[in-house]
């Protein structure tokens, strides 16, 4: 029989929210996020599900990913949820995902083909690199919602020697592993993106999944039919996103499209860049503010030439986004200044945090093309 750990909201716990507080209310606000928040992590560590990749091995690489991130109790947390079941295993196969969970961890944009070449030597298949994929890109999303919530709450957060955030460096080799022309620069245009793995047919898959799939708008998406091998989590993290970025009220929708753009500059990534700078341009119509932020070179400020409100909300995007995060009070407290509810706090920290989480997909699966 399966079972899930911790069924009721980690996040609470782990953030000190006081039930009564401004933030709890927030939260409750955007309860579609939150509730898809906490099922994305049942989903991910199921008990007795993942012959491949076991429960035990999943909060191993859990812990470390934390570690690597910095928060001190999130790791704790999963050493304590490991320490009620046997021991992880041991050798070249779990050393190996190790690897590549700090990797997505670290250096996400470093990532190419031939790695999830090494893993799939080493035993791993398909659907287990998928899951490993979407756990640490998880933890990931997860280590920076609790230092955001810590920050909004004003609860203590750990002093962390981040330099200023900048825009990070990203793939600028011109072709893919397919042999397709892709681009050395962030741009607004529409790009496509290629699988590193094997992607299922749209008929492959049962006909239950397949409605799921369609109905998320997914069965046409090489890369969401990819993320389909572990179907639970990808409609989870669906319903998450979805939470977080298409609800009413809080931080407007341009601003929250902004957010994300700059945790993908962060991050190297220019399909995710590509996507939601033109969203915020559409948006706000503010194209040349944002196209001033993609055009940033690496180790430039992204805030530079921006307006006050968005340079605020840039810094503070910028520092959620580093590895560890270095989002700090002052950072807030600027953002309260400028008149930023709560509930507009918690929008701006869960649309940055998102994409530490799809960042890391794309570039470790695959890679973009512009042909």
């Amino acid at each position: 029989m399966t079972q899930t750990l911790a069924s009721t909201d980690i996040l609470d716990r782990l953030a000190d929210i006081a039930p009564d507080s401004p933030l709890a209310a927030a939260r409750l606000a955007r309860d579609a996020a939150t509730q898809h928040i906490q099922g994305s992590f049942q989903a991910l560590f199921t008990v007795g599900d993942g012959i491949d990749f076991t429960l035990p091995e999943r909060l191993d690489v859990a812990q470390h990913v934390a570690t690597w991130h910095g928060d001190r109790r999130l790791a704790e947390f999963y050493a304590a949820q490991a320490a009620t079941l046997a021991p992880a295993s041991a050798g070249s196969k779990i050393a190996a995902g190790l690897a590549h969970a700090e990797r997505l961890t670290r250096r996400p944009a470093s990532a190419n083909a031939g790695h999830l070449e090494d893993l799939r030597r080493v035993g791993w298949s398909t659907s287990a690199i998928v899951t490993l994929s979407q756990l640490v890109a998880y933890v990931s999303f997860q280590s920076r919602l609790l230092l955001g919530y810590r920050l909004i709450g004003q609860r203590p957060v750990a002093e962390v020697n981040v330099p200023v955030a900048v825009a990070g460096v990203w793939r600028v080799a011109g072709r893919t592993y397919g042999g397709r022309s892709a681009p050395k620069a962030f741009t607004q245009r529409e790009l496509g993106w290629e699988p590193w793995l094997a992607v299922n047919a749209l008929t492959d898959f049962t006909a239950e999944q397949q409605a799921i799939l369609v109905h998320n708008g997914h069965g046409d998406s090489d890369y969401f039919r990819l993320l389909a091998r572990n179907l639970p989590v990808l409609e989870q993290r669906t319903l998450t996103d979805k939470g977080i970025f298409y609800t009413a009220g809080g931080l407007a929708r341009k601003e929250r499209e902004l957010a994300a753009a700059v945790a993908s500059k962060v991050n190297g990534c220019i399909y995710c860049a590509s996507v939601h700078a033109r969203k915020a341009s559409q948006l706000s119509k503010q194209t040349g503010a944002v196209q001033r932020l993609i055009d940033t070179p690496p180790g430039g400020i992204l805030a530079e030439n921006q307006s006050p409100r968005w340079q605020a909300l840039i810094d503070f995007a910028a520092a959620l986004s580093t590895t560890p995060a270095g989002a700090s009070p002052g950072l807030v407290i600027r953002l309260r200044e400028l008149g930023l509810t709560d509930l507009e706090l918690l929008d701006l920290v869960q649309s940055t945090a998102f994409f530490a989480w799809a960042n890391r997909l794309m570039l470790t699966l695959g890679e973009l093309f512009d042909d």
